[in-house]
């Protein structure tokens, strides 16, 4: 184990992770209608944290395994494109109130992460597997900001 990659890789996440502190949910997410199923405060910070860790090790075990040039690239440069959509959301939804966005910027983190889950196997099978709880948790993440659009027709433009 490398624990300057690790670092490296979880600097970068931790940055996507702030963006959070810069827009927090506040009154207006308070006020939104939500589907019965919408996950408790409290478990968000948990999961993330624990999901940031968990990417940041898998990408970790990738830049360490040797793989060649180009695989490498692309795996990694699809763990870029999904932490980059992971930052993004955060402003867009919290910030903007742009909830119809976020839906689009959510849909092509899925698919990154996804990407990322596929490519970390094909290099390193535990290190896709640990992408696995993220890919859940983006789709549970996708399908609320779905629900929040159509609960909330009026709200974003």
């Amino acid at each position: 184990m490398s624990i300057a990659l690790f670092l490296t890789f979880f600097a970068s996440a931790f940055a996507a992770a702030s963006s959070g502190a810069f827009f927090p949910t506040g009154d207006w997410y308070k006020s939104l209608r939500k589907p019965m199923w919408v996950p408790p405060n409290w478990a968000f910070p948990l999961v993330w944290t624990t999901l940031y860790i968990l990417m940041s090790w898998a990408a970790m075990r990738v830049g360490m395994s040797g793989a060649e040039g180009a695989v490498m690239a692309q795996a990694l440069g699809l763990w870029a494109l999904q932490i980059a959509l992971n930052a993004i959301w955060t402003p867009v939804f919290f910030g903007l109130h742009r909830m119809r966005a976020a839906v689009l910027i959510m849909a092509g983190l899925w698919t990154s992460v996804l990407g990322t889950g596929i490519a970390f196997y094909a290099i390193d099978h535990i290190a896709g597997l640990m992408i696995a709880p993220y890919v859940l948790w983006v789709s549970i993440a996708f399908a609320l900001n779905v629900s929040l659009v159509r609960l909330n027709p009026l709200v974003s433009p």
